[in-house]
């Protein structure tokens, strides 16, 4: 457990007064296990993350099953979520088929998910770019119909394995795609975990600059190199005040090898209350339930702050 007191709020000028933390654990942290997770521990993976104070956790993905193989039971773990009193649940939806799938079990918040690179765009979605953004344009234009809430992700915004480092203007040109086909946000994703504080700091300000405004913004950083945390706080001294975070710091990307963990839940959360910053989570929750998933997972969590709270309890 926390220590009374401990981390030491010490508010630092102009930073956000309260982040929402976009969870992915479920979804974006599951998604590479090579053994089945079951269906029932899943959604109490879920219910837990409720528990612990998360209001937006992305709960699963309706591709195809033999591209994803963990997620191929979401039409059996939507409907034991999907009535979560309070909690955003968002799924992944790569077509329109997906979207017809998503629909039927009454969700209400989905999202695409696009690349700025052509190398991971023919990994991940089989497609060029463009062709990508042209078979988005049906499922986002009918989920705004039925005023269904649309998160654009956007894939190695800061460098990809296969071309090395992505210029700003192109990572821009699509995220403007995207809002323009009416997404209603955007997750800037760091695939593989090389971005910098400055390269954030220099892509969000090319983005305002390009008519895309912060409040529309969220960032999806991986710990590859250590710099999650220093680049979510360059995002915070931006006004970004969403930022996606995997409990236990679960998960990487099946198409991108050298993409390792998502930033840790805990360790953003210990992070942002250092600072002052309100978040509504409770960590001594969150850290249990990243404990009780690592052992189902039958490995210590690689988040350091569930490290050093759960050796503290034992």
């Amino acid at each position: 457990m926390t220590a009374a007191g401990l981390p030491m709020a010490v508010p630092v000028q102009d930073l956000p007064a309260r982040v929402r933390i976009h969870e992915v654990g479920a979804r974006d942290g599951l998604q590479n296990e090579k053994s089945a997770v079951p269906t029932e521990i899943k959604a109490d993976f879920i219910r837990r993350l409720a528990d612990a104070g998360l209001t937006t956790i992305e709960a699963t993905s309706f591709v195809h099953p033999k591209w994803v193989p963990q997620l191929a039971d979401a039409e059996q773990l939507f409907p034991l979520v999907r009535d979560l009193e309070g909690v955003a649940l968002p799924v992944l939806v790569p077509n329109e088929r997906g979207l017809d799938r998503a629909l039927a079990l009454g969700a209400r918040r989905i999202a695409v998910f696009a690349s700025a690179t052509e190398s991971f765009a023919k990994a991940n979605l089989n497609r060029t770019v463009d062709e990508s953004l042209a078979m988005f344009e049906p499922v986002v234009a009918r989920a705004k119909d039925q005023q269904i809430h649309v998160r654009g992700y956007l894939s190695m915004c800061f460098g990809d394995p296969w071309e090395g480092p992505v210029p700003v203007a192109q990572v821009v040109r699509v995220c403007r795609a995207l809002l323009d086909m009416g997404c209603d946000e955007l997750s800037l994703g760091d695939t593989i975990g090389v971005a910098t504080p400055g390269h954030v700091q220099a892509l969000l300000a090319a983005l305002n600059e390009a008519g895309v405004p912060t409040d529309a913004l969220g960032v999806h950083f991986h710990d590859t190199y250590g710099q999650a945390l220093a680049n979510t706080l360059a995002s915070l001294q931006h006004g970004v005040t969403t930022v996606d975070a995997s409990a236990g710091g679960l998960g990487g990307c099946p198409y991108a090898k050298s993409a390792t963990g998502n930033l840790a839940t805990e360790d953003l959360v210990w992070m942002l209350q250092g600072l002052g910053i309100e978040t509504g989570v409770d960590l001594d929750r969150l850290t249990a339930t990243s404990v009780w998933m690592a052992a189902h997972l039958s490995r210590p969590s690689p988040s350091r702050t569930v490290r050093a709270l759960s050796h503290k309890e034992s």
